[in-house]
């Protein structure tokens, strides 16, 4: 709707923006000063934008082509103002990108907030806070702005309430003019010394001139002339040496609009064939969307001859590296190059698979020398970079020896075991790397599949992650040693059974064939075959796929994404014979009393597994009819039901 001025409309925020601007303005007192990082941020994009946009169209630059940010203090009136020369914006990029948040997940972000601030701080720090860090210390803010190329400029203004007004404005230049109006107790911001100790801490790498003025009264006639804060130069185009640890941690808060400092990087000057200069960070913690096919990665940007030309150019990494932070600077493409060229590039082609070696041998010397950083990145991006044993089959190997997993063998759920590790630790005469897939690992560890495993000792991996089912049908073999699911195929410990145990083996199978026929019978088509277990010591059944067919597990994953189910055998019934509740029903009599039971077997070896019944009133019937029956009640078929 309108207001009384004529050309000023009055617009509601988006939801989402209000609920974001009341978390920060009450969950990030304790860092209050990250507002002048992120808008000297923005302000170096839109003159990154503007430099790139006018290689095609020179005319962008309206005869103004020394590009540069500009921050004023106004302490009468209390207002700190960051002004750029860049692209700047219309009236329909003001409302999308101010008055909404055009960035997917933003809801599930929002959900996933509590009522603790140390921790809303944290979780909005690893959001991005963007443009709305400026209300964390204004209580009103006003934004001027024409893009480059137009005729008319559009003023924003909100006090970070329900609404913001815009208007249209003759404005001579480019760019935009971000003007705060200092809450009160925010006035260590309008000491111009302060802001020059902030922007040197903060933002001395941006690559172009940030400047401020000299110390003088701003308000006499002659002020203060302009000087430059800044270095003003690309921090990866300088020396590793004369580059020290923070201003590395203030580049990847910049690059990768993050909070937090990140957990490692690399710096690497290629030259020879092809030059290019990589700068490359692993975060150290995931983004909250990371997993959502529609999110709007800040990822790698790319930069030729030290002018920016795309954000996220995702022909840079591969998608299991797509948590990578940073810049790629080449010499040797051309300025005008774009996305689809990008696709068939052979120097793009050479830069990724540099990139991606430095990445993976960082990881490598991470895990053999600093393990504790390592288990806190593979708890953050595991399941990630597990992905590249199918995307990546040139760097399998090297992706295989980074895997870590959860064991049998330990106790603690945040213990990892490598498969180097495994191997190194296997059972004499073991051939194979035995492993389980499972929804969590509780139902891992509880599995009735690992008893056998456990009476003799014999190491089994726990996979819990969605990707592991992918991921294991393309990882075959480590070292020479194959991997088998062990609730998929025929059982085969090799030299771990001795010859009495595959002498009892035979015995049961003999002594079973009645049962294990009646068992079918009863079944029908509802299993594959019934047979005698090799698996269990304790459990009474189990359910075990064909070798090449679908585990439970991912049978489940399949249903849960809407996925049809391929056709194919049925799972096969495996029966312990010498459980007593299986001995119970060898003794069975009568046939309709035994089908009742045969079925309720397996029933609980579907539940065993973590799946589904497709008819859970049936199972409870035949459950009481069980508990009656052994309670001495006869069986009472009229009673149980009831």
């Amino acid at each position: 709707m309108s207001d009384n001025a004529p050309n000023r409309e009055t617009h509601g925020f988006q939801a989402e923006v209000k609920q974001l601007l009341q978390l920060m303005i009450h969950s990030m007192y304790s860092n209050k000063e990250v507002f002048l990082r992120e808008l000297v941020s923005n302000a170096s994009d839109a003159l990154d934008t503007l430099r790139f946009q006018a290689v095609a169209d020179d005319s962008l630059f309206e005869k103004d082509p020394d590009l540069a940010i500009w921050i004023e203090v106004d302490a009468d009136n209390r207002t700190v103002s960051i002004a750029d020369n860049g692209i700047g914006m219309n009236r329909d990029e003001v409302i999308d990108r101010i008055g909404t948040i055009a960035k997917s997940g933003t809801r599930a972000f929002l959900d996933s907030l509590s009522g603790d601030q140390k921790k809303d701080a944290h979780l909005i720090g690893q959001f991005g806070v963007g443009f709305y860090s400026s209300f964390i210390v204004a209580d009103r803010v006003t934004v001027t702005t024409r893009k480059a190329g137009e005729q008319t400029g559009i003023r924003w203004e909100s006090d970070g309430g329900g609404e913001y007004t815009l208007e249209e404005l003759a404005r001579p230049g480019r760019g935009t003019e971000v003007t705060l109006h200092l809450r009160e107790g925010e006035d260590e911001f309008l000491e111009p010394v302060r802001l020059r100790h902030l922007i040197e801490r903060y933002s001395d790498h941006i690559a172009f001139p940030i400047k401020m003025r000299t110390e003088g009264d701003a308000d006499e006639e002659k002020a203060g002339d302009w000087e430059q804060v800044n270095r003003g130069a690309p921090l990866w185009a300088r020396p590793k040496s004369d580059i020290d640890e923070d201003e590395y941690k203030a580049f990847y808060k910049h690059v990768g609009h993050d909070f937090d400092d990140p957990l490692t990087w690399t710096h690497n000057k290629v030259e020879g064939s092809q030059e290019y200069t990589s700068l490359l960070y692993i975060p150290k913690r995931a983004p909250f969307d990371m997993f959502d096919p529609q999110r709007q990665s800040h990822g790698v940007k790319l930069y030729v001859q030290r002018v920016f030309i795309m954000d996220d150019a995702e022909q840079l990494m591969p998608r299991y590296l797509r948590f990578v932070r940073g810049i790629i600077d080449s010499n040797d493409l051309p300025l005008n190059v774009s996305r689809e060229l990008l696709q068939s590039n052979r120097v793009i082609d050479r830069i990724r698979a540099g990139s991606v070696k430095k990445l993976l041998g960082l990881l490598e010397d991470m895990a053999e020398k600093r393990p504790e950083d390592y288990a806190a990145f593979w708890s953050e991006f595991g399941p990630v970079l597990k992905e590249g044993v199918v995307e990546d089959g040139d760097n399998r190997e090297v992706i295989a020896k980074l895997i870590r997993a959860s064991s049998t063998h330990d106790d603690d759920p945040a213990q990892k075991v490598s498969l180097s590790d495994y191997v190194a630790r296997m059972q004499p005469g073991q051939e194979k790397i035995y492993y389980h897939t499972a929804e969590s690992l509780a139902a891992a560890k509880n599995s009735p599949h690992l008893e056998v495993f456990r009476k003799k000792g014999i190491e089994v991996l726990l996979l819990t992650d969605r990707v592991d089912e992918w991921v294991m049908a393309h990882l075959t073999e480590f070292e020479g040693k194959a991997f088998q699911s062990v609730a998929k195929g025929a059982l085969d410990l090799g030299e771990a059974e001795t010859d009495e145990e595959k002498a009892e083996q035979e015995k049961l199978e003999n002594e079973s064939r009645d049962l294990l026929e009646r068992l079918k019978a009863a079944l029908g088509e509802t299993v594959g075959e019934v047979r005698v277990t090799h698996r269990l010591t304790d459990s009474p059944a189990c359910l075990v796929a064909d070798e090449a067919g679908l585990s439970a597990h991912l049978e489940r994953i399949l249903k849960e994404a809407g996925q049809s189910i391929p056709m194919g055998s049925k799972a096969h019934l495996e029966v312990n014979p010498t459980h007593p509740l299986v001995k119970r029903m060898d003794g069975e009599t009568d046939d309709d009393r035994f089908g009742e039971w045969a079925h309720l077997l397996h029933e609980q070896a579907v539940l065993a597994e973590g799946g589904e019944l497709d008819d859970p009133a049936t199972f409870v019937r035949r459950m009481n009819q069980m508990l009656l029956s052994l309670s001495g009640d006869g069986g009472n078929r009229d009673g149980a039901a009831a």
